[in-house]
């Protein structure tokens, strides 16, 4: 249902059983998929295509322009995947022409009360930001990451896939998949473990991707040192080649 005093301008596009409340504005060049519920006070901007089944609730702002100030109304854009959560007072905004053009969320995530996620963002799937977290511009989140309560992460970092960030955690330096970071700044406190077991990882799986992190962190080795032990694990455990080409291809430097 489309309440009566909702503002849908005439060049967006709404699919099948939606529901749109009240005072709520939908743009030109918004694409909105099935079943997708959006609450009242809700502004969604484009050019942006959001899949099916996605809730956004009051006062969030979703596919507005950017904050950077190199921004000169380029037309960026923001894709949205499928069943993503975005609670009261969320922020997403579009990409710029320096990056890709695109700020890109997957499928399955949750964004809680005050979230921010800046322009040229790539958020994958099965994430939680918790109330508060705020990621910079041109951040890359891996799957099933869970980012704790006022987490601020600076722009270019990137979040590997099932890591957890502590709340109140300050990040300027990427973090490897499954590692647990905390701090301000943050530094690395073990593997996400619990997160593993909840999601089905082999008992011997999370054996050796402790292995592995003891010789990332604990070994007194740098990093290059590290990665050729590394590299002679990964036909033990896939997993591991995930933690190692990520280290690898970091740019920032990780958490240490």
């Amino acid at each position: 249902m489309i309440h009566e005093q909702a503002i849908i301008e005439p060049g967006a596009q709404i699919g099948k059983n939606v529901t749109i409340g009240p005072w709520t504005y939908i743009g030109n060049d918004v694409v909105i998929g099935d079943d997708c519920e959006i609450s009242s006070h809700v502004v969604v901007k484009g050019p942006t295509k959001m899949g099916k089944g996605n809730r956004i609730f009051q006062f969030a702002s979703i596919g507005e322009e950017c904050q950077d100030l190199k921004y000169d109304n380029e037309p960026t854009q923001l894709i949205i995947g499928d069943n993503n959560t975005f609670r009261e007072s969320c922020t997403v905004h579009r990409g710029t022409i320096q990056d890709n053009s695109l700020t890109q969320i997957g499928s399955n995530n949750l964004f809680m009360a005050y979230t921010h996620v800046a322009h040229d963002c790539v958020v994958g799937n099965n994430c939680i930001l918790a109330n508060n977290a705020s990621i910079a511009g041109h951040v890359h989140v891996g799957d099933f990451a869970i980012l704790g309560g006022m987490v601020g992460v600076h722009q270019f970092c990137h979040i590997g896939a099932h890591s957890f960030i502590a709340a109140n955690t300050l990040l300027v330096k990427d973090v490897p998949p499954f590692v647990m970071a905390s701090g301000q700044s943050a530094k690395p406190f073990g593997l996400n473990t619990e997160g593993m077991k909840r999601r089905g990882f082999e008992k011997q799986t999370i054996l050796a991707l402790k292995r592995a992190y003891k010789l990332v962190y604990r070994q007194g080795l740098n990093v290059e040192q590290a990665l050729v032990k590394l590299r002679e694990m990964v036909e033990e455990t896939p997993e591991i080649a995930a933690f190692a080409d990520f280290i690898e291809s970091s740019s920032r430097g990780i958490v240490r």
